[in-house]
């Protein structure tokens, strides 16, 4: 069967760029443009040369070697020719194998913004897009506010992307910049300007305003559009542009869009998108979502006791697409609401070797059900379920044991004369025959007693130099001043391996000294100590 092509347009780098809290170094920029052209998409958008020295140093050279590289910037100004356009001349002068121009296709804002006529504002699509053909470039036209402007004035909005067309642009890209247009628009939109504007030259980029932009994408797809832009995990301004993290594997997994499309990106690679997109969290220092469709922890997780039996017998029962097909896995919790089929998949997924009809399973579930009753939350710490389970199975030495420890936080002036806040913490503990006690201060009490813990536990210190504490997470229940407290802490070793452990009191810092020591004792495990 013959399958047509689908162009995958990335913006990280670009639209990307413009999250709230995300700034991209120029290393930065190169490593993730090496991942994209790695995974396979089709273009590569690194930015707006001149707008900031990042973005003119990283344009310099072209950091890929498969896909287009291109280059975003405005259409040339009204009164002057693209020739004489430093704006223009700054996009030609770069490493680019493709411009991105961005024009109004909204007649409110072509007076209000540009403050130019309607007949300058398509002049300058013309003579922009032309110049850049003529300069031997691919050429792009990002058309923006396009939805808006076209239920405002359809005509003109056709004017403008007929314009780009004809004067040579690959692409025009009708863009919903606002966010707010819905599928049904979208597609009967795109169908309408495809009768104008062939649809091998349609692009669609959509914002996720109303929880809708990877639903636009696909309606646009549907109506003609072969040009799909986005964003990794849906980074972008305000809510977010279109997740290329979903819309990817859906085109490649789903029949409707599998059967009629081929796109740069092949079965091979989609393995590795969960990896892709939790470095790329991780570059940017952001805690991954675990709810995140395809590509989250919770994305193939089943908690429910009756669910976890189905899926032990059939996956297909609760699964729209096999986990291993994007990287991921199969998680059957264990929690309150679990059956034995939860903790006999959890602990087979864990490597822990027990027979199905062990009697002492019941008693593991007994026992999870009676410590998530006092707060504890297992689904989200396999590493406390794991050492919980294999100390009840006997699987667990005594590596070592805490004695004691205390936490002093105190309000003084330092050696500059400024008022900080210091904590010390102390730890007890005893590894064999052997007593030691370590002191540490920290920038709070739990950093102060994780440095101490882990200063000196003797004969095992070899194996717990390379933890690293990444994220620390806090409930408060049952409120009142003598609420319950479930502390969530997560760990990462030098390999990379990482876990997430539990613990519980009215106590805070107790609750996260119980995290503590689960961690380590979990890494001393797994370490074979």
């Amino acid at each position: 069967m013959n399958r047509e092509r689908l162009y995958i347009f990335d913006t990280t780098l670009r639209d990307g760029a413009q999250t709230t809290g995300v700034d991209f170094s120029l290393e930065d920029k190169r490593q993730i443009a090496v991942m994209l052209d790695d995974l396979g998409v089709d273009y590569i958008e690194g930015g707006y040369p001149g707008a900031n020295p990042t973005d003119t140093e990283f344009f310099r050279q072209k950091p890929v070697k498969r896909a287009r590289f291109a280059a975003f910037g405005m259409t040339k100004r009204a009164g002057r020719s693209a020739e004489n356009d430093p704006g223009i001349a700054g996009l030609i002068d770069t490493a680019a194998d493709t411009i991105t121009y961005v024009a109004k296709t909204w007649d409110y804002h072509v007076h209000v913004a540009l403050g130019c006529t309607l007949e300058e504002n398509l002049d300058s699509i013309d003579d922009s897009i032309r110049h850049a053909v003529k300069k031997g470039r691919e050429a792009i036209l990002d058309c923006e506010h396009f939805f808006d402007g076209y239920k405002a004035n359809r005509n003109y909005a056709l004017d403008c992307a007929k314009m780009a067309h004809r004067a040579g642009a690959r692409w025009i890209v009708l863009c919903d910049t606002n966010g707010g247009t819905l599928p049904h628009e979208i597609e009967a939109i795109v169908r309408d300007v495809a009768l104008h504007v062939q649809g091998a030259h349609l692009g669609i980029h959509t914002h996720n305003d109303t929880e809708n932009a990877v639903a636009n994408t696909f309606a646009a797809v549907r109506a003609g559009a072969r040009h799909i832009q986005g964003t990794l995990n849906g980074l972008g301004e305000r809510c977010g542009n279109a997740n290329l993290v979903s819309i990817i594997p859906t085109l490649l997994l789903k029949s409707e869009f599998a059967d009629k499309f081929d796109i740069g990106v092949s079965k091979a690679k989609l393995a590795q998108l969960t990896r892709l997109s939790h470095t790329f969290d991780e570059l940017l220092n952001r805690q991954p979502n675990r709810h995140a469709p395809y590509v989250g922890a919770s994305a193939f997780a089943t908690k429910a006791g009756i669910h976890a039996s189905a899926v032990l017998k059939d996956p297909r029962t609760y699964e729209h697409v096999a986990p291993e097909t994007v990287g991921n896995a199969r998680r059957v919790l264990v929690s309150d609401q679990a059956g034995k089929s939860n903790v006999v998949s959890e602990l087979e997924r864990l490597g822990v070797d027990v027979a199905k009809d062990d009697p002492r399973i019941s008693r593991v579930l007994d026992e999870v059900k009676e410590r998530e009753a006092l707060g504890y939350a297992y689904e989200g710490a396999d590493a406390s379920f794991e050492l919980l389970a294999r100390r009840m199975l006997g699987q667990v030495p005594a590596y070592f044991e805490v004695e004691r420890f205390s936490v002093n936080v105190e309000r003084r002036h330092n050696a500059l004369g400024e008022l900080v806040s210091v904590s010390e913490a102390i730890v007890k503990v005893k590894v064999g025959d052997e007593t030691l006690i370590s002191a540490a201060e920290g920038n709070g009490p739990v950093n102060a007693l994780d440095l101490a813990l882990r200063k000196d536990l003797g004969k095992y210190q070899p194996f717990i130099n390379d933890l690293n504490l990444i994220d620390y997470r806090v409930r408060v229940f049952q409120g009142g001043t003598d609420a319950v407290t479930r502390v969530l802490i997560e760990f990462r070793d030098g390999e990379g391996a990482r876990w997430s452990t539990v613990g519980v009191s009215a106590n805070i810092i107790d609750a996260s000294f119980q995290a503590l020591v689960d961690a380590i004792n979990y890494k001393l495990m797994k370490a074979g100590a």
